[in-house]
């Protein structure tokens, strides 16, 4: 039986709702035969190395701890690892090439140039049928954009094209980043439906053996959601989760985490642990969660609902989550359209870089998840404003406090493009207070932590240091100064010598695996699709004559 039928039957069986989250659509059981296109191979030009001995000279390294940048710095790189990390002098002295390491068998000349460790999206889609986007244009988006890893929370394409994926991005058979599948609970099992806390448990064991690195949990029933969470943990897999608004009455952030849940995805759960007058949200009455109007309408009023801002509850509920090592991905992005869906609609890089049928797709409809502006007002937009100068300070105050906050940007939905709106993400980290260097942080070391910690390994990438993978970005302009220049379609400043407007920044080379990557022609190759899928169109519809 084809192991999204598979998915469906269990679904069906199951009475779960195994696809209870913001991204739903990603994770529509696709029709026999209309799986998301795989990535192709590798085409010759598409990234260059690994490289005997490569040497990175001259950049200033942001090395993703916090540290502040530091340079000129000589970077070498020996097949897919960093060997040596060395600082060649002062600025704007000229260095001394007596004290730099030698023999290279490629360089790359980065004076003036700034090296980051790759990014890590912690809630990343591979492409989706209902949207149109095939795993290739999705992939060369993320990495033009200097993400070198991602974890598919749902794995929305089958458990086995995401372990196949992943496969081909570790030989780097695929322009893609390095893959961490996490999938739901049922899914591609066909043996028992997961409706008890063993049959939850035995569901975990086949995954395990499967090969997963994680579990993307939901609204499930407590016992069976500790199930799940007892088990993974000793298999080591991950744990995420989005706990809907269908579940929280029972189980809200805190007592997941008390379960031992690692991350949250997005924030539902937060309001509702500081919860100090009521119990539920103060839904109106005439809520509906299927219709997704009320759903993000609805939300948009609930951080008002949470206790005050530093109050005692509010300190109580972030020292219990620092006690328990827990991980918010707070998505941001995904969300900003719902305070200004006009900008998160005009962006500038939708007409070169968005398919149209993603376009389509993000269009007001009643069917298509995150496309509920047939009904938003003023009122909604006012409210989320609202919403988020809350959610962001609990954000800042749990990083204060020692807590750790990632990055993922939930893409495909919602006006949200791969890639550019993983980098908008950085951009609402800062708004929420965060330093540039702690935003770099969040991007880079903190995902790469919670990707290794369940397996009880050391991290192999997010830091710039001797010995890990050479997952690097290159970038001509500073981002700490910033963050604007590490957009695919850079920052507008004015021409020193003509004074006239013109782009800076974009990522320059992405680095994975020691192989180089060209970002601005990956952002070519992408633009190529989506003019050939607008030609494509026009010829079906007879547009354009």
């Amino acid at each position: 039986m084809p192991i999204l039928r598979r998915l469906a039957l269990a679904t069906a069986l199951s009475g779960l709702c195994l696809l209870p989250t913001s991204d739903l659509a990603a994770q529509e059981v696709e029709q026999e035969g209309q799986e998301v296109e795989q990535a192709p191979d590798r085409r010759p030009g598409e990234g260059v190395g690994p490289f005997q001995r490569l040497i990175i000279r001259g950049a200033t390294v942001i090395d993703g701890t916090g540290a502040p940048p530091r340079g000129p710095m000589d970077i070498v790189v020996e097949g897919n690892r960093i060997v040596e990390v060395r600082s060649v002098g002062v600025p704007g002295v000229p260095i001394d090439d007596e004290n730099r390491p030698q023999e290279a068998t490629r360089e790359i000349d980065a004076e003036g140039m700034y090296l980051l460790p790759g990014f890590v999206d912690t809630h990343a889609h591979e492409g989706g049928r209902a949207q149109g986007t095939p795993a290739e244009y999705v992939y060369k988006l993320w990495m033009a954009h200097g993400v070198t890893t991602v974890r598919d929370p749902g794995s929305g394409n089958g458990v086995e094209w995401t372990l196949a994926a992943r496969e081909r991005s570790a030989r780097n058979e695929i322009v893609a980043p390095r893959i961490f599948v996490y999938v739901r609970p049922g899914m591609g099992w066909e043996d028992v439906p997961v409706t008890t806390p063993e049959a939850a448990r035995e569901w975990v064991r086949w995954a395990a053996r499967e090969g997963v690195d994680g579990l993307k949990l939901g609204s499930h029933d407590p016992e069976i959601m500790a199930a799940l969470i007892d088990e993974a943990k000793k298999h080591g897999l991950g744990t995420q989760a989005h706990l809907g608004q269908t579940g929280v009455a029972r189980m809200d952030a805190l007592d997941a985490a008390r379960l031992g849940l690692g991350s949250l995805e997005h924030w539902y759960g937060l309001p509702e642990a500081l919860f100090d007058d009521r119990t539920v949200q103060d839904f109106r009455f005439d809520y509906n969660y299927n219709d997704e109007y009320h759903r993000f309408g609805e939300a948009g009023r609930l951080w008002k609902q949470a206790a005050a801002l530093g109050s005692d509850k509010w300190r109580s509920v972030i020292d219990e989550f620092l006690e328990l090592g827990f991980v918010l991905s707070p998505t941001l992005t995904i969300y900003e359209a719902n305070r200004d869906v006009q900008r998160a609609r005009e962006a500038d890089w939708h007409d070169t870089y968005t398919l149209p049928s993603l376009w389509e797709f993000y269009q007001p409809s009643r069917s298509s998840h995150g496309s509920y502006w047939f009904s938003w007002t003023t009122q909604d937009e006012i409210e989320w404003r609202r919403n988020f100068r809350i959610w962001m300070s609990f954000l800042n105050d749990y990083k204060n406090a020692g807590g750790r906050v990632c990055t993922g940007s939930d893409s495909g939905f919602i006006y949200k493009l791969y890639g550019f709106d993983y980098i908008r993400e950085l951009e609402l980290l800062q708004e929420a207070g965060f330093h540039p260097l702690e935003v770099i942080r969040a991007a880079t070391l903190c995902g790469a932590e919670v990707l290794h910690e369940p397996k009880g390994k050391a991290i192999e990438f997010g830091i710039i240091r001797p010995g890990l993978l050479a997952d690097l970005v290159l970038v001509e302009e500073n981002p700490v100064a910033d963050l604007k220049v590490l957009y695919g379609t850079g920052a507008i400043r004015l021409d020193p010598e003509t004074g006239e407007p013109r782009r800076v920044g974009g990522v320059r080379y992405t680095i994975k695996d020691g192989i180089i990557y060209d970002a601005r022609q990956l952002l070519e190759d992408v633009a190529e699709l989506v003019e050939r899928a607008k030609a494509d169109r026009a010829i079906a519809t007879g547009e354009g004559g």
